[in-house]
């Protein structure tokens, strides 16, 4: 029987006790409401790009999304709007808006996974992130059982989170995107590695293509790039998130440790269709993003380290990545993820959370 080690892209993983695949809408909900309504857990895998499973059987349903379909829709506000079935690979999303000339998602190039997951951790590199282009997300809400469209405004989008990652437990089908057609013109490059790898300055704006290139490049030379004859891109690509900490904790750091100064921001609300909206909240303290992986390499973990005896190891090319060395358990890659964790937080007091979704493993 295929195992979750075949369907992830850290190659760890069990064997499903049933696993459907929906190529259809209407299979995926049926899969969805099939498991849920026989009380079993269940588990919806995309691309499986941002999943560490356990080697131990899934006693449950996964519900592997295989859905496709790129479609315009119609709109009045002067910009692109696509919708997106959940199962359509990211990459080939980005590619094909790339082809056609259409800016927003360029910076988001060479990411693995499906369509769906990308507003669930509101997915970003390189100065662009999921929310600047969302428009809406159709789901399955397994708490109500209706079928809804939920506003980008609704989804409390934030740094690597949405309010799917806050306890909303249900099933994305479809995204919504508004892209600008400017001729094949980017957005404004917003990432200083990025700007030097085009050479330009910050704030320039050159073709789409040009960046998507730029990108790939970069993320290939981080292991960022799926290859199937090399290692490092067996992983799920970032492990842990940039922490973000008060001033107060970034102050105690050292000098040269890469901050980012967070503006201060009003906390995300989600006003129910046909209510008033209510006062905005106070806006928050300021507040600080630190490097995770300056903190790791200065824990004293640098690119290669693997446990003694263990298949999982930090990359050969980028600190912020736990890979699967060719034999690694998913017990291993927790181990050495809880390793780091804790040698960053004994060395700065900063503790480090896991990006990709651990499915019955814990850190």
């Amino acid at each position: 029987m295929t195992t979750l080690a075949e369907l992830t892209t850290m190659q760890v993983g069990g064997t499903p006790a049933r696993l459907v695949e929906a190529t259809t809408t209407d299979e995926l909900l049926a899969a969805v409401r099939d498991a849920s309504a026989d009380g079993e857990p269940w588990f919806v895998l995309g691309g499986g790009s941002n999943t560490v499973a356990s080697d131990q059987p899934f006693d449950g349903t996964v519900v592997r999304v295989a859905t496709r379909g790129v479609d315009r829709v119609a709109s009045d506000d002067g910009l692109v709007h696509l919708r997106v079935a959940a199962g359509e690979p990211w990459d080939d999303l980005v590619a094909a808006t790339v082809d056609q000339g259409l800016s927003g998602l360029e910076a988001l190039s060479g990411i693995p996974g499906s369509t769906g997951a990308s507003p669930i951790q509101n997915i970003g590199a390189y100065g662009q992130e999921v929310a600047s282009t969302l428009v809406a997300v159709d789901f399955l809400d397994d708490g109500s059982g209706e079928f809804v469209r939920i506003p980008a405004a609704n989804l409390e989008l934030g740094y690597r989170t949405s309010v799917f990652k806050k306890g909303r437990r249900g099933v994305v089908t479809a995204v919504e995107f508004a892209l600008v057609d400017e001729g094949g013109v980017s957005e404004q490059v917003a990432y200083p590695q990025l700007a030097k790898a085009l050479g330009v300055e910050l704030g320039a704006r050159v073709s789409v293509a040009d960046v998507r290139a730029s990108v790939l490049a970069l993320r290939a030379a981080k292991g960022m790039v799926l290859d199937a004859t090399d290692r490092d891109t067996a992983s799920s690509g970032s492990f842990f998130t940039n922490p973000i900490v008060s001033r107060a904790v970034a102050a105690e750091l050292p000098a040269d440790a890469p901050r980012w100064r967070l503006e201060p921001d009003a906390e995300p609300r989600v006003v129910p269709l046909g209510e008033e909206p209510a006062a905005p909240p106070p806006a928050r303290t300021g507040a600080v993003k630190l490097s995770a992986a300056w903190l790791i390499e200065n824990a004293g973990i640098g690119r290669g380290f693997r446990l003694p005896g263990s298949g999982a190891a930090i990359s050969s090319k980028h600190t912020l990545a736990i890979t699967n060395r060719g034999a690694a358990t998913g017990d291993e890659v927790v181990e050495l993820a809880r390793f780091v964790q804790q040698r960053v937080t004994a060395e700065f007091g900063v503790v480090l959370h896991p990006e990709p979704v651990l499915l019955g493993l814990a850190i």
